[in-house]
């Protein structure tokens, strides 16, 4: 949840930023001085030939005069902004080929970022379901056997982590064979807690980078918006123009990198609560397990007591 509240407070700062921005080339727009008329100084008219001027010639001449400041040139001091000079390409690679060279790197490292996320869900999906039926599998074991020799008859050349907590509860017996049977229970649990940690340590691998995506690629995202934000204006700077039609490409491409960063981060923390939920129902199976093994030892405890028992009465 706290990653989702930074991802969103992230793609607001971007907006808001950009809309400040958008504000001050509009209001400069807006306060550009009113192209002055720079045609050419009227030239009076030489006298018309009184006998072969027509009296429509006049009225032609009328209704072309008023074209003439439509095509006067730009304002003194501003540069005339052809279409060949825009960018023709707004989809998203053609704005990526557009961009600055440091807007182009965090793309990239926001894509590659994107891509690591969907990697580790494959990877880790398909590993947590094979060890979870492995454990139910293992778990039937336990349950149906009666003796910790029965159990440890049919898991002691497994790999699983089942067969690893009935392989220690078999050696740590062995090793205690001489030994009073009091803390015998208390060692084996010690036992079964650290394979415990240990198979859990292994299959959470590779889940932390998540959590780094989710928290920091809205705000590499924001950084490259920022920047492209910034080269947009100083390009306004170089041009000596305030037309809004310079700096819109350049604000488009640099909202491309927030877009990619949310893009990257929000499945990120989605795709890290839902491995966070499974591995701890795979903990609680192996929690199962480890009480498995306890229960059979605490039997065959109790059965070698037996005897002693009744001989004592």
């Amino acid at each position: 949840m706290q990653h989702t509240r930074r991802a969103l407070s992230a793609f607001a700062a971007a907006l808001v930023l950009t809309t400040v921005f958008a504000q001050v080339a509009l209001a400069q727009t807006g306060a550009a001085p009113a192209a002055p008329n720079v045609s050419a100084p009227a030239v009076p008219a030489a006298p018309a030939a009184p006998a072969v001027a027509s009296p429509a010639t006049p009225a032609a001449t009328d209704a072309t005069a008023p074209a003439a400041p439509n095509a006067a040139a730009p304002p003194p001091g501003e540069h005339a902004i052809t279409t060949a000079e825009l960018p023709q390409d707004l989809s998203p690679w053609g704005m990526f080929q557009d961009a600055d060279l440091l807007v182009k790197i965090v793309l990239i490292g926001l894509a590659f970022a994107s891509l690591v996320t969907w990697t580790v869900w494959l990877a880790k999906t398909i590993e947590l379901r094979s060890a979870r039926r492995e454990v139910r599998d293992d778990l039937r074991i336990l349950n149906s056997s009666a003796t910790l020799a029965q159990a440890h008859e049919q898991l002691r050349d497994g790999t699983s982590p089942v067969s690893l907590l009935m392989q220690a509860a078999g050696q740590e017996i062995r090793l205690s064979a001489n030994l009073r049977a009091e803390g015998l229970k208390e060692r084996i649990a010690w036992q079964l807690e650290r394979i415990e940690m240990a198979v859990s340590r292994k299959i959470s691998r590779g889940t932390g980078v998540l959590a780094t995506i989710g928290s920091t690629a809205p705000f590499v995202g924001l950084f490259g918006t920022v920047w492209g934000i910034m080269n947009s204006f100083i390009g306004i700077s170089n041009a000596h123009t305030t037309n809004l039609a310079v700096v819109a490409p350049g604000i488009a491409q640099a909202l491309l990198a927030t877009a990619l960063g949310l893009f990257a981060a929000i499945p990120a923390v989605m795709i890290y609560n839902v491995l966070a939920r499974q591995t701890a129902y795979y903990r609680a199976l192996l929690g199962d397990a480890s009480a498995g093994v306890m229960k059979l030892v605490s039997r065959d405890l109790d059965r070698a007591k037996m005897p002693m028992t009744q001989a004592a009465e």
